[in-house]
């Protein structure tokens, strides 16, 4: 069986097998394009994604995620049902309890709060294209009238607020990178395409200068759009030098 789908509370879950596993499981948290059905997922259906998940697979790699309620914007419900699906997966599969996360996009704001959560679980983790605040995301969408409205709309939608209450409640609770301190390995793989991607390096310069300061386990790796296909090469060695201790 190279894959099977799965549900969880009202989401529908995929977990991939690889054909020598190693024992090590990668829970993949995705970004707002994401979603998984009864049948197949966003990952498996993109061509990128699929190359990526196959290459985690013939590395070895248990490969699972969930829908997560699809545009979560790091809510609360989605956090506690990726610690669910990881529960559930460590009953169910042979893996490792202390498990790598992939992130992308907004499933860094999800990742966050696993990290601080589940942190004696959690192995190391990879972020691609993170959105590393939420708040510094709506500030980046104001110019864009449309799509900032359509945000509004969907943080409405997963924090179970009034549109105009969203803003307000962003700024009273959210946890953002620039406040983590943790020793679990991070890596940010940041692909340099787009406005909103290099709006966000800026966002990470910054940051970079206090983890620096703080001595924190925090790497940035800056690609070019051509280099993209690198992506698996960069993640299973980053993942591969964090596995010594079992």
């Amino acid at each position: 069986m190279e894959n099977r789908n799965f549900k969880l509370d009202t989401e529908w879950n995929m977990i991939h097998y690889p054909e020598k596993p190693t024992g090590f499981g990668i829970l993949i948290i995705g970004d707002e394009r994401n979603f998984v059905d009864e049948k197949t997922s966003f990952w498996s259906q993109n061509e990128g994604k699929l190359s990526l998940i196959n290459s985690l697979k013939k590395a070895g790699y248990t490969v699972f995620y969930s829908n997560l309620y699809g545009k979560n914007w790091g809510s609360s419900r989605a956090v506690h049902l990726a610690k669910s699906l990881y529960e559930f997966i460590i009953r169910t599969e042979i893996i490792n309890q202390r498990i790598h996360l992939l992130a992308e996009g907004m499933g860094a704001l999800v990742a966050l709060q696993l990290l601080k959560e589940m942190k004696g679980n959690i192995r190391s983790v990879v972020l691609i294209n993170p959105v590393m605040s939420l708040r510094h995301h709506l500030e980046q969408e104001k110019e864009h009238k449309f799509f900032y409205k359509k945000l509004l709309k969907e943080l409405s939608s997963s924090y179970e607020a009034e549109s105009n209450q969203i803003i307000e409640i962003i700024c009273q609770t959210e946890n953002d990178w620039s406040s983590l301190h943790s020793d679990v390995p991070v890596k940010i793989i940041h692909v340099l395409s787009g406005n909103r991607a290099y709006k966000q390096s800026n966002l990470l310069k910054e940051l970079s200068v206090k983890w620096r300061n703080e001595d924190s386990p925090i790497t940035i790796t800056y690609l070019m759009p051509e280099k993209k296909v690198q992506l698996g090469y960069y993640i299973i060695n980053f993942l591969r030098a964090h596995e010594e201790i079992l």
